[in-house]
C-alpha cells in the first residue's frame, strides 16, 4: 500500500510540474531513485504518463484558450503566450521535442493547442521529450 502512495505522489507532482503550476518533478524523482527502494523503469515511467498527461491539460487550454484566456486564473501572459506561438510557427512541431525544457516547455504545449496541433502527433512528441528527460535523470542519477 506504501508503494501505491509513492508512485501515486510522483504521477501527481509530475502530472503538476507539466502545467502551469510551481513544481518540479526530478527532485522527486531523484529523491525516489537514491532510495534504491523502488523500481527504476516503474518510476520513470509513472512520473513520464504524469508529465506527459499534465501536457495534455496545457493543450486542451490552448485549444479551448479563447474561452478562458480573459480569466484572472489563466497561466500564460499575452506576451508569454505571443512567445511560445511565435516559436511554435517558427520551429513547427518538433519544437515538442522541447516539451521538457524549463521556462519553454508549458507555453509550447499550449501554443500547440492554441494552432491546432493534431492530437496524436502532439501526445508522441511530448511522450518521448518527458519520458527521455526522465531517462536521463535516471541515468545520471544511479
Amino acid at each position: 500500500m506504501e508503494e501505491l502512495g509513492v508512485y501515486g505522489g510522483l504521477f501527481l507532482l509530475s502530472f503538476l510540474a507539466a502545467t502551469f503550476l510551481p513544481a518540479q518533478s526530478e527532485f522527486g524523482l531523484v529523491g525516489l531513485l537514491l532510495t534504491e527502494t523502488y523500481s527504476v523503469p516503474l518510476l520513470i515511467a509513472v512520473a513520464s504518463v504524469g508529465n506527459t498527461l499534465g501536457s495534455v491539460v496545457n493543450w486542451l487550454l490552448g485549444r479551448f484558450i479563447d474561452r478562458f484566456i480573459s480569466r484572472k486564473w489563466f497561466p500564460a501572459s499575452p506576451a508569454q503566450m505571443e512567445r511560445a506561438c511565435g516559436w511554435y510557427r517558427k520551429y513547427g512541431q518538433w519544437s515538442l521535442l522541447l516539451s521538457w525544457a524549463p521556462f519553454i516547455g508549458d507555453p509550447l504545449t499550449l501554443a500547440a493547442g492554441v494552432l491546432r496541433e493534431p492530437f496524436g502527433r502532439f501526445l508522441l512528441l511530448v511522450a518521448i521529450a518527458k519520458t527521455g528527460r526522465y531517462i536521463v535523470v535516471a541515468v545520471l542519477t544511479i
